[in-house]
């Protein structure tokens, strides 16, 4: 496939904004980072794979939480500079805090309330 000129990687400094929503709901469940890397293995592998701005690798999504995103389908955005990746999100939980999603976190009437739902226990995963 000839990726050439479709994603804009040097925009801003090596990385594309990726979106994840789930396939079947339309959720969105997260917003991370892709390099060139990440995105062609996520191409190859139909196994979504991020790049981790705080380790500075590459995170392959649910390699430690067994929670992976399956590709359904991608769209890339007029400028060139972010995706949308739709995916099938396995077990449950796409947020490292245990929550079906990353937006979790609810503004109402100038309270923040939490109306995640928690698929599991991050301290029991990820034996912190």
């Amino acid at each position: 496939m000839d990726l050439d000129g479709l994603l804009d990687f040097e925009k801003s400094g090596g990385l594309v904004a990726a979106i994840a929503q789930d396939s079947e709901t339309g959720r969105v469940l997260m917003l991370a980072w892709m390099n060139e890397e990440s995105f062609r293995e996520t191409l190859d592998t139909g196994r979504v794979v991020y790049w981790s701005r705080s380790r500075q690798k590459l995170w392959r999504k649910g390699e430690e939480s067994g929670n992976v995103q399956l590709v359904k389908e991608i769209l890339v955005d007029c400028d060139g500079d972010a995706v949308l990746l739709k995916v099938e999100q396995v077990g449950g939980a796409a947020c490292h805090t245990g929550r079906r999603d990353c937006f979790f976190r609810k503004l109402e009437n100038g309270d923040v309330v939490d109306v995640g739902v928690q698929v599991f226990d991050p301290d029991a995963v990820y034996k912190r």
